[in-house]
């Protein structure tokens, strides 16, 4: 089995004259290889949240997710340590929004998929003999999520032998915990571009296969 965890950190707002949207914006991919490396990243995850976020006696408010905005450094480290053993890798694409055509700027969901499969070209899908799960941070609307489907699944299916299934899954990240771990990275590499931040991605970048800027 091989998952791909998907998603993103930054926003997709263009109008930098009246607004002040990211200059940046990435995604991000973690490919975990077996059941057994996802499973023990998922109860990591469990194990940060219980002793790091949610210690006995200290919140009324049950922490439920790991959220890269929301979570200190050195719980970041501590979350890291304990999957580094693992076995995923990090691809990233970080597009720089002000070399955008103007044409596109309105056509939000063409080009976060024309991004995403890009960075899907970037991945080896080679040593994936069983099953492929893509699993997407359920954020998009229903008609996007079809449309997302559509044109990742079309792309990965022409690389990957016919008899290996690929399944795409759009899921709360509360409910796939590795999801947490696509979005601590994610932000990590978005922090690295848009306030040149390196704190966080010198931790994991041994982890990092692939991480360039498109339009730059």
């Amino acid at each position: 089995m091989v998952y791909l965890y998907l998603d993103e950190s930054g926003d997709l707002g263009f109008d930098f004259v009246n607004k002040k949207p990211s200059r940046f914006f990435t995604v991000c991919i973690v490919v975990i290889k077996g059941r057994k490396s996802r499973d023990r990243i998922a109860r990591m995850v469990k194990r940060t949240l219980r002793k790091k976020l949610n210690p006995k006696n200290r919140r009324k408010r049950m922490v439920q997710e790991l959220k890269a905005t929301s979570t200190t450094l050195k719980v970041k480290e501590y979350f890291y340590h304990k999957v580094k053993n693992e076995k995923f890798s990090i691809y990233a694409l970080t597009l720089n929004k002000k070399r955008v055509y103007n044409r596109l700027v309105k056509d939000k969901s063409r080009v976060y998929n024309w991004i995403a499969r890009l960075l899907t070209d970037e991945i080896d899908f080679s040593l994936a003999n069983m099953r492929i799960e893509f699993v997407v941070d359920k954020s998009k609307s229903k008609p996007e999520i079809i449309e997302f489907n559509k044109y990742v699944k079309a792309f990965v299916e022409g690389r990957v032998d016919p008899q290996i299934p690929f399944v795409i899954r759009h899921e709360d990240s509360k409910k796939d915990l590795c999801l947490n771990m696509a979005d601590l990275f994610a932000w990590g590499i978005f922090r690295k571009y848009e306030r040149r931040d390196h704190r966080w991605y010198n931790v994991f970048k041994d982890k990092v296969k692939f991480d360039d800027v498109y339009l730059k």
